[in-house]
């Protein structure tokens, strides 16, 4: 299998997974097949927070403004922060925007947003697991492997560059 098929592939399982645990600790649908407009609003997000750590966040902004859905995922993040996750485990708000309408957009940029709320997702499901006082649903971690993999192997080539580059430097 070609590496950009595996890539493919990897990502499809890890926004299944993603989707089927928000479902089932929310108790609620993401009602479309779109992962980032089921989620653009933050209210999904709000409520997976809130199922993992009851009152983490006070108030969810249920207005269908694209204003109210930046203020909800900023609520998210913040409550991630709260759970423990650091800012690189963190996607930016940003990511869950719309991007179809511009003119500029490059080929990649809207998977590789999603690509860092699916890594956002996968820091909070293992936070959650190792969280002693959380029974609710699993996340299965294997079917993130490859979109990690990839992210480290990302990481991995970009630091014997700035390596070779410091050393020739």
């Amino acid at each position: 299998m070609e590496w950009r098929q595996q890539t493919t592939v990897s990502c499809t399982q890890a926004f299944t997974e993603a989707q089927r645990w928000i479902e089932e600790v929310t108790g609620k649908s993401f009602g479309c097949n779109d992962f980032r407009a089921a989620l653009e609003n933050g209210v999904l997000l709000c409520d997976l927070i809130n199922r993992l750590k009851p009152g983490i966040i006070k108030r969810v902004n249920r207005l269908s403004t694209p204003i109210a859905g930046l203020d909800n995922v900023s609520v998210f993040l913040k409550g991630c922060e709260k759970l423990g996750l650091n800012d690189s485990q963190l996607f930016h708000p940003g990511d869950l925007q719309d991007l179809s309408t511009r003119a500029t957009l490059r080929r990649d940029e809207s998977s590789r947003r999603l690509k860092n709320v699916l890594i956002t997702i996968y820091w909070l499901g293992r936070k959650a697991h190792l969280d002693t006082f959380y029974t609710g649903p699993q996340l299965h971690f294997k079917a993130f492997e490859g979109l990690l993999g990839l992210a480290l192997s990302k990481v991995r080539r970009s630091s014997r560059l700035l390596a070779v580059v410091c050393f020739n430097g």
